[in-house]
């Protein structure tokens, strides 16, 4: 069973943090700048929430603010789930589903030790299965 630590070990723990104070268009040329589609939010080294795309445009643009005038800590999602490197990929996609979220923070003992996304959950389990034949085929050619 594939679990957490997997994904953090292949994609690393760094995740792009930004003060709270930060306006929205900052927090977006950011995510433009580095390709990702959310930002953890941070003061010092305590985790306030996850600031995403969806944030973006469910609560500026459809709720006719302005990027440049709200901060981050407005419509950042401070309310997801926390899993820990030893959780399960199937407990992530579990928790992502019910939750209709994308990402998860990954915390070992109240520290922050990364973010995992729907997308890393899904290359995870397409790698387990991939092993999973592998090993099949390797035990049908070898006679069983």
């Amino acid at each position: 069973m594939s679990k957490v630590s997997n994904i953090l070990g292949r994609k690393g723990h760094d995740a792009i943090s930004i003060p709270p104070a930060t306006t929205v268009y900052r927090a977006l040329e950011l995510m433009a700048e580095k390709n990702i589609g959310s930002l953890v939010v941070k003061e010092g080294e305590n985790f306030l929430g996850i600031m995403t795309e969806r944030d973006y445009s469910r609560k500026v643009i459809l709720k006719g603010k302005h990027s440049s005038d709200t901060t981050v800590e407005e419509i950042m999602s401070t309310d997801l789930p926390k899993v820990t490197p030893e959780d399960s990929v199937e407990r992530c996609m579990e928790l992502m589903s019910d939750k209709n979220i994308r990402y998860l923070p990954v915390f070992i003992d109240q520290q922050l030790a990364g973010i995992i996304s729907i997308s890393d959950v899904v290359k995870e389990t397409i790698l387990q299965q991939k092993e999973t034949i592998n090993h099949l085929q390797d035990y049908i050619h070898s006679g069983g």
